[in-house]
């Protein structure tokens, strides 16, 4: 049995015999939906920088946190830090009152689930001290969750 070869002439010949398909159209364009953005300070997920803010400022006062905040208004482990650190206050990273407190501008950081502010602490001797407080956004109620000293 002999196979014969038509080669590449015999299909060229044969390609006009299938159908026409037009290409396929192009899908239309999407149009563009608006997003609504909302802002740290807008969300309902947890306290505000303002809302932090005024906490800290009411908290610290002028001279340190009242005995009723240093029980209510802080966390389990800052509560069991102070009893370990006699010789220290952990809420001012400090030994004395000092004679006057500032809280600085508050950062949140929403994905952490953290709010913080710089606090300094002015001293009758005329040295400043500063330390970093940080508040759980969802913390109900507001409540101090740690304090950094800074040296």
């Amino acid at each position: 049995m002999m196979l014969k070869s038509y080669g590449l002439g015999a299909l060229l010949l044969a390609l006009p015999a299938l159908p026409f398909m037009p290409p396929a159209p192009a899908p239309a364009p999407v149009p563009a939906v608006p997003v609504p953005v909302t802002t740290p300070a807008a969300t309902s997920e947890g306290h505000t920088a303002d809302q932090i803010g005024r906490f800290l400022t009411r908290f610290y006062g002028a001279h340190g946190p009242s005995d009723h905040d240093r029980r209510h208004h802080i966390s389990q482990v800052l509560q069991d830090r102070q009893l370990r650190t006699a010789e220290s206050d952990v809420l001012l990273c400090a030994r004395n009152e000092p004679r006057d407190i500032g809280v600085g501008p508050v950062t949140v950081a929403q994905a952490a689930g953290v709010g913080w502010a710089t606090v300094t602490t002015h001293w009758d001797s005329g040295k400043t001290d500063t330390f970093t407080v940080y508040v759980r956004l969802d913390s109900k109620p507001i409540r101090i969750d740690d304090v950094i000293c800074a040296g």
